[in-house]
């Protein structure tokens, strides 16, 4: 079976994390996609405004009745209780998250013959080899990677690892072409989506929460009515 991992802050999810999702399924014929709340992001400077619980939770009513698509808890931190709200709200993490980490976790969990995808936009992919052992990434799952106008083929090659770069005369050919379709390269698998760009950010949802402006456009209505009911973001979240 074909299994994606789709990691992330999610501070909060919002609708443009479920159609990366949905058109990484057609796409790839994922089975099932776990979305991976982060405890803490090494590749953000700021912690998340919400708790882990909160994060997980609104996760959890975003994905309920999604076909194949499962909140999980590869990354909650340690002392993370889930039947106990007030203890789960108070939880301090004092690890980052490490992809890789997160990975060989599900994998230990999948049968030989499962696949693994990861599921990332292109803001973050051209940082990927500044993640934490960025060549046992791809050594270890595919990448699907949601494009976005402005991006190249080459853009995508260059930002790989430098063990698995092409040469430069090798990208310069793709510097005029966009971002689509599969990317196959010795040690490293990306299919790119072209199709899922959607003008939504959870800064953007944030900041729409603060100044009082509705925000349904932007996540799930349950999404909604648990950020008016737990009042986050309207001050800095515990």
């Amino acid at each position: 079976m074909n299994i994606g991992l789709f990691g992330g802050t999610f501070d909060p999810i919002h609708k443009g994390h479920l159609a990366l999702a949905h058109a990484a399924r057609d796409r790839c014929q994922l089975g099932t996609i776990h979305f991976v709340t982060a405890n803490l992001s090494p590749q953000k400077s700021e912690q998340p405004m919400a708790s882990y619980f909160h994060r997980y939770a609104m996760t959890a009513l975003a994905t309920q009745g999604e076909k194949g698509i499962v909140p999980s808890l590869l990354e909650a931190p340690g002392e993370f209780v889930l039947h106990d709200k007030k203890n789960a709200r108070t939880s301090v993490a004092t690890t980052p998250s490490y992809s890789i980490d997160t990975i060989r976790k599900l994998k230990a969990t999948l049968r030989k013959t499962d696949r693994l995808f990861f599921l990332i936009g292109i803001d973050a992919f051209k940082d990927i080899a500044k993640w934490r052992q960025p060549d046992a990434l791809f050594a270890e799952c595919d990448f699907i990677v949601a494009s976005r106008p402005g991006y190249s083929l080459a853009d995508v090659a260059t930002a790989l690892p430098e063990k698995l770069r092409p040469r430069a005369e090798v990208t310069k050919p793709f510097s005029k072409q966009p971002a689509k379709g599969d990317l196959v390269l010795p040690g490293a698998t990306v299919h790119l989506l072209d199709d899922v760009n959607q003008k939504v950010s959870a800064t953007a949802i944030r900041t729409a929460v603060a100044a009082k402006k509705p925000i349904r456009k932007f996540v799930p209505e349950s999404v909604e009515e648990y950020i008016k009911k737990e009042g986050l973001y309207f001050r800095r979240s515990s």
